[in-house]
């Protein structure tokens, strides 16, 4: 029996070659990007679920209540884990962790930069990174200790062996000893560190402000007892705080977060971790679920619609005694053998396309060949597939009956085809406009005017010499070819994360509990970023009162209230001075964040990490050959390293871009799937109505007036599709864009585009077909009828 339905469903197959690669064609690219969308959420769910006590570990978050807001962010004081470990019993471990950063390391002649962090002496005993060298008790155990990864350990000492024990000299002041080499961390953990210093050294390196309980900066976390309950700690962590803070610091509240939750939950809403990457988890997610939905509709039209091809062989089949299951099971296996062989296809092109899946997604996706579970996975989709897919024309080609068919009766299903039709264009057309609108946005991210010119700006880290000798490679920075003006700052102008509610000034209500961002900056800051003032001017080397001196942004004065701000008195860390400028707003941070209110003060030296160049355009690379030799001379003993303002604010933007990428390919793919569909029906409608072409023609209807009756139905259901899709895609993309602060306007025209274009992809599609039954000679036809 089985033998029988095998023979009869490759016969089929053979016989029907255009439709059979349509239908093989469309599962495959149905299943294959599904594959490849599954692979990257698989992917995605698995960061830092890896580590033995995954099921333990939680990172700890802050919540502050702002001008009647609930702010929440992952900062936390720096001296908060041994508090934790001290007040709460059933933290058993607790580590805080600072920004990774890049630092300079010499072992003889080998200068390099590397990027790593601080941690606290129970990093190791909470993570799971395999230690090569080693324990992990004694990785962190010192202020002088060091522990450094594979790839840190060959590049300074020839091996993880031979790393272990020796010195290794840190940002030419200090000498520290490699206690542990770890492998290198992977890919799917928050920690991305090549070496990691103990805790004491964060605290000594002019961070005095790190002390201090009350200051939040770092991040931290926690490891609970096997038996802990995490709602009881949970609910202590709520007022943890309120011991060390005073009746006129901002009210603090604390919470904890499961660790394997937070790569995928990583926005706060009202206080509390609620939404991030989890979005377009969900997003592709349900993109792969429909482009194999438009695919398996793409089966089930075709094969209803070609039914009446095999209306006499099933209405034969049942006079001789075939009973409806036994025809259900016989198209249920064609539709699982065509399954089969589209998943072949389907694996091939993943196989073949991972790579540059990869590229485009920045990730290091691959296929576990190793694991059962993805082969069992993999089986399962392709069946699944296919009983999917061959469902409905089993259970509509089964129930046929016997004298109705072979008297020529039509097997209908006319509007259940058009119906999904009409639902693959909907779903094709909602991806088309979400993929306009995510690239203009994404245009619009990267176009925006920031309030400065971060065109030909450079970015270079003050280290060693460079910033106990600033004065100088200022003077000689701006004596190279090419060099405008430079400045100090102490972050990056687009990333200015700190907060502080420790300003007062006249007429302030006592009660006020304001949080303002603040930044250190050297001279020639407003002239180096081409800010634009509102009042007032830049700092001015000639006059010492400067040192006490204050500019603020509009956000900041909306806040103070001064009608004529310059001149008038601001106190910021209990040190008196005076406004003497306000600049124009400008942005500080990444687009999904309001601009803030901002205080800019004047710092020569302590706080001040990095040099801003402007270089003259045309110039750069003479420039940066200038600088790079003048950073050699003044600083020998690191190396040279620079990084363009414009890159490293599109940087901030990486996943949109990423979503607009893939969300182009998937949105093309769902229409040229559908449209396979489109053109499989065209030839069997032209088919089917060939008589009556042929008799219009004879009594005189043209090629237009033909070609307008086939195409007529088609293109009224892609409208019908568009007036559906257009209010479901506005939902969805201004649900999308709520996350940005600053967004791209979602106009008319979009939609109207959308529809558009896939009214003229569909006629494309049907063109060919249509006018080719159009222009066929009748009496030829209907020789043959």
């Amino acid at each position: 029996m089985f033998r029988s339905y095998l023979t009869i469903a490759l016969r089929n197959l053979a016989r029907s070659k255009a439709f059979s690669i349509i239908n093989i064609l469309g599962l495959a690219l149905g299943l294959a990007a599904s594959m490849l969308i599954l692979l990257w959420v698989r992917d995605e769910w698995s960061y830092d679920r890896f580590h033995q006590h995954s099921g333990q570990l939680y990172k700890v978050y802050g919540a502050a209540f702002v001008e009647g807001k609930i702010d929440g962010s992952y900062g936390t004081p720096p001296l908060l884990y041994g508090e934790l470990k001290r007040r709460i019993p059933d933290i058993v471990a607790a580590t805080p962790h600072s920004w990774n950063e890049q630092h300079t390391f010499q072992v003889g002649d080998k200068i390099f930069k590397e990027s790593g962090a601080h941690a606290g002496p129970d990093f190791f005993r909470m993570f799971s990174f395999p230690l090569l060298e080693g324990t992990a008790g004694d990785a962190l155990n010192s202020p002088e200790s060091i522990a450094i990864s594979r790839k840190m350990a060959v590049h300074f000492f020839g091996s993880p062996e031979a790393a272990i024990g020796k010195t290794i000299r840190y940002e030419n002041t200090k000498d520290l000893v490699v206690k542990a080499v770890y492998e290198d961390m992977p890919v799917r953990t928050m920690f991305q560190d090549d070496f990691v210093l103990n805790w004491e050294t964060f605290l000594d390196e002019n961070n005095g402000w790190a002390r201090d309980i009350t200051n939040f900066g770092p991040e931290t976390f926690i490891m609970l007892r096997p038996d802990a309950h995490p709602a009881a700690v949970d609910a202590k962590l709520l007022h943890f705080m309120d011991p060390y803070l005073d009746k006129k610091a901002i009210p603090m509240t604390m919470g904890m977060q499961p660790l394997r939750d937070v790569y995928l939950h990583g926005q706060f809403e009202a206080g509390k971790p609620a939404g991030g990457r989890i979005a377009y988890v969900h997003l592709f997610s349900l993109v792969a679920a429909f482009i194999l939905l438009i695919a398996c509709i793409n089966f089930m039209n075709l094969t209803t619609a070609r039914s009446v091809r095999r209306m006499k062989e099933i209405g034969v089949r049942k006079v001789i005694g075939a009973v409806r299951g036994a025809l259900i099971r016989q198209f249920m296996g064609e539709a699982i053998l065509i399954a089969l062989l589209s998943g072949g296809v389907a694996f091939l092109l993943v196989v073949l396309t991972l790579p540059a899946f990869n590229e485009l997604t920045r990730k290091q996706v691959s296929l576990p060949y190793q694991h059962v579970l993805f082969w069992t996975a993999l089986v399962g989709m392709i069946l699944l597939t296919g009983i999917v897919s061959g469902s409905y024309p089993a259970l509509v080609l089964s129930k046929f009956q016997p004298i109705k068919v072979l008297k020529g009766a039509s097997p209908g299903g006319t509007w259940l085809r058009k119906t999904l039709v009409v639902f693959q264009f909907t779903l094709s057309i909602v991806l088309i406009i979400a993929t306009i609108l995510v690239s203009r946005q994404i245009r619009f991210l990267e176009q925006t005017n920031l309030g400065y010119d971060r065109e030909n700006l450079v970015y270079i880290p003050l280290e060693g010499n460079l910033k106990t000798k600033l004065k100088l490679f200022q003077q000689e920075a701006q004596e190279i070819p090419g060099v405008i003006a430079m400045t100090g700052m102490s972050n990056d102008p687009t990333n200015i994360a700190n907060g502080t509610s420790g300003l007062k000034w006249t007429g302030k209500d006592p009660d006020a509990k304001i949080q303002f961002s603040w930044a250190s900056v050297g001279y020639d800051f407003v002239s180096t970023l081409r800010l634009q003032m509102r009042y007032g001017r830049d700092f001015d080397k000639s006059l010492p009162s400067d040192s006490t001196g204050y500019i603020i942004n509009e956000a900041a004065l909306a806040k103070i209230g001064y009608k004529d701000p310059i001149g008038q008195p601001l106190t910021f860390w209990r040190k008196p001075g005076r406004i003497i400028g306000v600049v124009r707003d400008f942005h500080f941070q990444s687009l999904h964040e309001p601009i803030k209110p901002m205080v800019i003060h004047l710092d020569t030296l302590s706080q001040l990490t990095v040099a801003l160049i402007r270089i003259r355009a045309g110039q750069t690379g003479d420039a940066i050959k200038g600088l790079e030799r003048l950073c050699k001379s003044l600083n020998p003993a690191f190396p040279f390293n620079y990084r363009f303002s414009d890159e490293e604010y599109v940087r901030q933007y990486r996943s949109e871009e990423v979503v607009g990428h893939l969300a182009l390919g998937f949105a093309a793919l769902a229409i040229f799937i559908s449209c396979l569909g489109l053109l499989g029906l065209s030839v069997f409608t032209a088919q089917q109505r060939m008589k009556e072409i042929s008799i219009r023609k004879v009594l005189g209807a043209g090629l237009f007036n033909l070609f307008a009756l086939l195409t007529k139905d088609f293109l009224l259901l892609v409208v019908i599709a568009f007036l559906i899709a257009a209010p479901v895609a506005w939902w969805a993309i201004h649900r999308w864009l709520e996350q940005f602060s600053y967004r791209t306007e979602v106009s008319w025209w979009i939609f109207a585009l959308a529809g558009i274009l896939a009214l003229l992809i569909a006629l494309v599609t049907i063109s060919y077909q249509t006018l080719r039954a159009a222009a066929a000679r009748p009496a030829q036809r209907l020789r043959t009828e």
